[in-house]
C-alpha cells in the first residue's frame, strides 16, 4: 500500500492534470537551493548519526508537538525540556508511541504530506503510521539511522540539496561553519545574520547582549556610533562564512528613519535602562532601515519576517522557554509600515528586501502592489502556517496579477525538521506546477512558458533572489 499518490496536489480535470505532470516531471529532480531554514549547521560539521526516530522527526518539529498539544499531549511526554530542568519524557520510543497513536490528528494537514513523503521515499515505509504500527515504525527508521547512509551530509546529497542557509544570531561563533569549511566536504552550508538579540530591547537579556555584542566585535557598544560598527564587524564575519542574507523577525514591519541625532539619543535609553514599549517599537524599527542602509553598503540580502506574535502563552514560555508552537500570527500593516526605509533606500539598484507576512489579507491588498512597484521589494513565498498546498496555491492567486511572477522568490522551506525538506519542495513544485497547469489550459501562458516558469520557480528564482 503506498501512502503517496502519484497525482497528488495535481487538477482533478484529466486534460489540466496532464499539463501539470508534464511540467512536474521537467522540475522533479532539480537541485534544492534552501536558502533560509533553522537547521542545525553543528549536523553537517559533525556529520554523526540522528539519536533516533523521535529526535530526528519529533523534537525539532513544532508544526508535531503544537498539534499534539492542542489535543491535550503534555509536552513532557514529548520530551520538550523545562527551563527549570523538571522531569520529562526521555524514553524516545515512549515518545514515538504517543506520537504514532496520535497520528489520526495531522489527516488533511501540510505536515501529513511531508510526514508520510519521508516515510515512503526515505524509510521504504508503506504502511500507515498508527498505534498499531509505532513499533515496526520505530524499528525500522532507527534501523536505517544507524547506517553511514542516513548521516548528515549523506542525506543532504541524498537530497540534491545544491546549498542550504542556517540562521544564527549576532552572537554566534560560527564555530560549526568554520568546521564545515574547514572538513574538506563539498557540501555548500551557509549562515545568515539574524541580530533579534542585539536589536530588540524586549528580546530577554538584551543589555547584556549588548555588552558582549561590543566584546565579540571590539566596539564600543556603549554608543550609538560604536553599536552600528559592530553590526558591520559582525556582518563582515559572516559573511566570511558564506552569508548573503540577513534577517529579522519583528512583531511588526514598521521602520523608521530617525536622524542620527535621535537615533543615538533612543539608543542611550534603550541601552541603559528598561525601554517603555514605544521606545522599544520605535528602536526596532529604526533598525530594519540602517539594517537596510548596511545591506546598501555590503549587498547582502534583507528578509524581513514580521507578523508572529511570539511566545503567546505565557504559561508555556515560563515553563519551556522559545519556540514551543504558541507563535501566533496576527494583522500587519506593510504600506505605512515600510513607507520610511523604502523613502530612505527603496529605490537603490543593490537592495534586495524580501518581505514575508503571516497575514495572508497583506497580500493582495499592500504586498504585491508594493513589490510590484518598488525595485529592492520581493514577496517572500508562503511562509510558517501558510507553507501548505492551499496556502501556496493562495499566495499565486493573490500576487501574480498584480506582482507578476518575477517579483517573488521561488520556495523556501523555513525547516528545523532536516528530512521534510525535499517533502516541502515536492509539495511547493506541485502546486505551482498545477497552478502553471490551469493559466496554459485557461489561455493565459503557452506551455513553453510555463515550462521556463516552472524552472524559475522551482530553482532559479530563489538562487538568484538570494544571490547564490
Amino acid at each position: 500500500m503506498a501512502l503517496l499518490n502519484k497525482d497528488r496536489l495535481f487538477p482533478t480535470d484529466p486534460s489540466v492534470r496532464d499539463i501539470a505532470r508534464g511540467l512536474y516531471a521537467e522540475v522533479a529532480n532539480l537541485p534544492i537551493v534552501s536558502p533560509h531554514g533553522h537547521t542545525d549547521p553543528r549536523w553537517y560539521a559533525l556529520n554523526e548519526d540522528f539519536e533516533n526516530p523521535a529526535q530526528l522527526l519529533v523534537a525539532p518539529d513544532h508544526y508535531v508537538f503544537r498539534m499534539l498539544f492542542s489535543q491535550g499531549v503534555p509536552l513532557e511526554k514529548l520530551g520538550v525540556p523545562r527551563v527549570d530542568g523538571g522531569p520529562v519524557e526521555t524514553d524516545p520510543r515512549a515518545i514515538w508511541r504517543v506520537f504514532a497513536s496520535n497520528y489520526h490528528l495531522f489527516r488533511g494537514t501540510p505536515s501529513r504530506l511531508w510526514l508520510d513523503h519521508t516515510f515512503e521515499t526515505l524509510f521504504d515505509l508503506d504502511q500507515p503510521l498508527s498505534a498499531a504500527t509505532a513499533d515496526v515504525y520505530y524499528d525500522s527508521i532507527d534501523a536505517r539511522l544507524k547506517q553511514d547512509d542516513y548521516r548528515p551530509r549523506a542525506l543532504f546529497e541524498r537530497f540534491n540539496i545544491e546549498v542550504i542557509a542556517t540562521t544564527e544570531g549576532a552572537l554566534d561563533d560560527l564555530r560549526w561553519h568554520r568546521q564545515i569549511a574547514e572538513s574538506g566536504w563539498n557540501g555548500r552550508v551557509v549562515t545568515t545574520y539574524r541580530p533579534d538579540s542585539v536589536v530588540d530591547p524586549d528580546f530577554e537579556g538584551f543589555r547584556d547582549n549588548l555588552a558582549a555584542f561590543g566584546e565579540l566585535t571590539g566596539c564600543d557598544t556603549g554608543s550609538w556610533r560604536g553599536y552600528l560598527e559592530a553590526h558591520r564587524r559582525r556582518r563582515a564575519f559572516f559573511r566570511q562564512h558564506g552569508a548573503t542574507a540577513t534577517d529579522h523577525g519583528h512583531a511588526t514591519a514598521d521602520t523608521a528613519d530617525l536622524s542620527q541625532e535621535a537615533a543615538a539619543k533612543l539608543y542611550a535609553a534603550v541601552s541603559t535602562r528598561e525601554a517603555t514599549e514605544s521606545e522599544a517599537s520605535l528602536f526596532r524599527a529604526q533598525m530594519l532601515t540602517e539594517m537596510a542602509r548596511m545591506s546598501v553598503e555590503d549587498g547582502m540580502v534583507m528578509q524581513i519576517h514580521p507578523g508572529a506574535r511570539r511566545n503567546h502563552s505565557a504559561g508555556i514560555f515560563a515553563r519551556f522557554g522559545r519556540d514551543k508552537g504558541f507563535d501566533i500570527p496576527g494583522r500587519t500593516d506593510y504600506v505605512q509600515a515600510l513607507k520610511p526605509l523604502l523613502d530612505a533606500v527603496g529605490l537603490e539598484p543593490n537592495l534586495t528586501v524580501i518581505v514575508f507576512t503571516l497575514d495572508e489579507t497583506a497580500y493582495a491588498r499592500e504586498l504585491a502592489p508594493l513589490a510590484g512597484a518598488y525595485p529592492a521589494l520581493k514577496l517572500g513565498p508562503a511562509w510558517w502556517f501558510f507553507d501548505s498546498p492551499a496556502g501556496i496555491r493562495r499566495f499565486r492567486e493573490l500576487t501574480t496579477e498584480t506582482a507578476g511572477f518575477y517579483n517573488t522568490v521561488g520556495f523556501n522551506d523555513d525547516t528545523r525538521a532536516f528530512p521534510s525538506i525535499p517533502a516541502r519542495h515536492d509539495v511547493a513544485r506541485r502546486v505551482d506546477c498545477a497552478y502553471l497547469a490551469d493559466l496554459v489550459a485557461g489561455g493565459q501562458l503557452r506551455e513553453d512558458e510555463a515550462v521556463e516558469l516552472a524552472h524559475d520557480l522551482a530553482y532559479r528564482l530563489a538562487k538568484n533572489a538570494y544571490r547564490l
